[in-house]
């Protein structure tokens, strides 16, 4: 088995939740050595990092709690910061340079180093210090108005981080890789100022251009991908759980109204005029049998029908577990199951994977970064660092 592709590549992140935390589970998971860089607990703010993210989050990486906002913290940082290869962020705009450890501070201790900045609406602008989360981008990122509607008539609240996951951590991953590859022909390192709304706009590049190009206005309903016709939609089945249809190609959709017994609608796919008839004859087509019973007859027979599983459900599939989607995580104090590595190109645990300790390996980290032990003895009884 081939070793993962950023073995070998240092990462500082200062990130708790959100966006860069995202990033960071994923530079993990390809093998980089990811260090988490805290403040001490007398330090440390109220956080919304929830109890289990450790057992997720945290998989496979390293911490450090240092106090940034004392001189000798800066300096004990700027240290670890001198033999990374990555700087991973999410403060607002200027305050890792008031604190003295932003991207030119790290840069003059490092050249090479590649400092990743991520943010709601990028380091400038008229909104770039404004507070956001993940609804927020999805709004202004055009995403919330072609999303279906709640019972008010409004956009419905999305099912999943999609800002977060997506148009902020897999953005900045790419970033990142690109920035490192960049450096490997150059020696230049580079500052990444990754936008979450600006991700947002890349994954509605769609919609968006569209309306550039012809004056539309996408939402619900407008097109193919978001309601218009019969042959992409859910179906209620006869056990009050769901059905998937996306029968968009027109030998799929074939395939699905003859085993329907629905064959007098397969020359009407994509005609606005019946559409509602269509969807009616659906329904009361999958509103005989049980969701299970049409999974497996439909899925294999080419008419592209999937179940829409509740979360509880999703750990049991077959498929995912064949491919080993799921690890058991395990440290001094519980073992749980989650979401292992299943990115293309990460390699999958072999065995149970076995979490770090509640505590940290500053005084590990920084003796590597060259501190002597009396240094860090001195900045652990004054509280700099724990």
């Amino acid at each position: 088995m081939s070793s993962p592709c950023l073995d070998g590549i240092t990462v500082l992140d200062f990130s708790t939740v959100g966006p860069a935390a995202r990033c960071a589970r994923i530079l993990a998971d390809y093998g980089a050595t990811v260090v988490k860089v805290g403040a001490p607990p007398r330090k440390s703010g109220v956080q919304i990092e929830p109890a289990w993210w450790a057992y997720s989050g945290h998989r496979g990486m390293q911490r450090v709690r240092l106090d940034l906002k004392a001189p000798e913290g800066r300096d004990a940082f700027l240290a670890l910061a001198a033999k990374a290869d990555v700087v991973l962020e999410s403060f607002r705009p200027g305050v890792v340079d008031r604190l003295g450890v932003g991207y030119d501070a790290v840069r003059a201790k490092n050249p090479g180093i590649v400092y990743c900045s991520t943010s709601g609406y990028g380091q400038d602008g008229p909104a770039a210090r404004h507070a956001g989360h993940d609804l927020n981008y999805l709004a202004v990122g055009g995403y919330l108005a072609c999303s279906g509607r709640g019972e008010n008539g409004g956009p419905a609240l999305p099912g999943a981080t999609i800002a977060d996951a997506a148009a902020g951590g897999m953005h900045a991953v790419i970033a990142i890789l690109a920035a490192l590859l960049r450096r490997e022909r150059t020696g230049e390192g580079e500052w990444l100022d990754v936008s979450v709304a600006e991700g947002v706009l890349h994954l509605m590049a769609l919609a968006i251009d569209e309306h550039l190009a012809t004056g539309a206005e996408p939402g619900p309903g407008h097109g193919t991908l978001t309601g218009r016709y019969a042959f992409y939609d859910v179906y209620e089945a006869r056990d009050g759980r769901w059905l998937a249809v996306g029968a968009i190609e027109p030998h799929f959709w074939a395939n699905l109204c003859k085993a329907l017994g629905l064959e007098r609608w397969i020359p009407y796919q994509t005609d606005d005029d019946v559409q509602d008839e269509i969807r009616a004859d659906l329904r009361a087509a999958f509103r005989a049998r049980d969701r299970d019973d049409w999974v497996a007859e439909l899925a294999p027979a080419d008419t592209c029908v999937a179940p829409v599983y509740e979360v509880s459900e999703v750990s049991r599939d077959a498929q995912l577990n064949a491919r080993a989607a799921f690890v058991t995580a395990r440290s001094e104090e519980e073992t749980a199951r989650q979401v292992g590595p299943v990115l293309a190109g990460m390699r999958k645990p072999e065995g149970d994977v076995v979490l770090p300790s509640a505590g940290t390996r500053t005084a590990e980290l920084l003796a590597a970064a060259g501190l002597p032990e009396n240094e860090i003895q001195r900045l652990h009884a004054e509280g700099v660092v724990a």
